[in-house]
């Protein structure tokens, strides 16, 4: 594990990279591995724009959570695909505006668990749950989700940085709609994923991330509005979430490695591929 590789935890995978802990070593994190290092070492020389929008999209999670815990009064989350925790965290900016806000965190990835556990052992109103997001059934049946989740109040489901690993295979439509589709009027659903208008270059990205055992599917914007009918964008609507309320005032990330410097600032000069999304309600 950075920086020196310490023990690995008991079923963390370590022969393989996973995204949230590549995601973890673009955010500045050490809880990552050389493999997952390598990947995005070999990436970003065709997919320089990876360290921007990773970053951005962290970065949209704190002003879409602080909108809807300020502005919009929600006071139950639920995380779908949160990776690992770092700054800002959702329990973290919600709590913010009310103590007892409700979280749940859920990944795939037990090194998450492992961490999450060790962050929130003081915090009885926001657990971790191991779970694919993929059988929304099984993670709406979790016996901690079920003690902190109250459907019959308005929540929000967010999916951020976490649809492009739903394949056309996993039915993304059915993952994304479960939670949102069953909540009451007045429910927000925050998403984001990968995109670009190349449909070409949709394929090599998609590719690359597959070989390396990272389900992975780059989509056009019109691709992605099409899981989202039927629910109201939050002004200013979807598109790059760069772009969503920029607040310039807000945290900052912790810097990013020495190495990957060089590819910070690249989409102000591409955006071939960025990161596209924004908030949604159900009227």
């Amino acid at each position: 594990m950075s920086p020196d590789e310490g023990p690995s935890i008991p079923g963390i995978p370590t022969d393989r990279p996973t995204s949230a802990r590549a995601y973890d070593w673009m955010l500045g994190g050490k809880d990552n591995y050389e493999v997952d290092r390598d990947m995005i070492r070999a990436g970003l020389p065709r997919f320089p724009e990876g360290v921007d929008i990773t970053r951005q999209n962290r970065l949209f999670l704190y002003r879409a959570v602080r909108y809807l815990a300020q502005e919009a009064g929600i006071r139950q989350f639920l995380d779908m695909g949160c990776g690992l925790p770092t700054d800002n965290n959702v329990h973290q900016v919600a709590q913010q505006f009310d103590k007892d806000t409700r979280v749940v965190y859920v990944d795939i990835d037990p090194i998450v668990l492992a961490h999450g556990r060790a962050l929130l052992a003081d915090d009885d109103s926001t657990v971790v749950i191991t779970a694919d997001m993929r059988d929304q059934e099984v993670v709406l049946g979790h016996p901690d989700l079920q003690r902190l989740i109250d459907f019959k109040e308005p929540l929000a489901v967010l999916f951020l940085s976490v649809v492009h690993h739903l394949t056309d295979a996993d039915d993304p439509r059915t993952v994304l709609r479960t939670v949102i589709d069953r909540a009451v009027p007045g429910s927000y659903m925050a998403l984001s994923q990968a995109v670009t208008d190349d449909e070409e270059h949709a394929k090599v990205s998609s590719e690359y991330m597959n070989s390396n055992h990272v389900p992975w599917q780059t989509r056009t914007p019109r691709q992605v509005d099409a899981f989202t009918d039927g629910l109201e964008p939050v002004a200013p609507g979807m598109g790059n979430i760069a772009e969503w309320r920029p607040d310039p005032s807000q945290p900052p990330l912790p810097p990013v490695p020495p190495e990957l410097q060089k590819y910070v600032g690249i989409t102000q000069k591409s955006t071939r591929l960025y990161d596209y999304g924004g908030l949604l309600r159900k009227p």
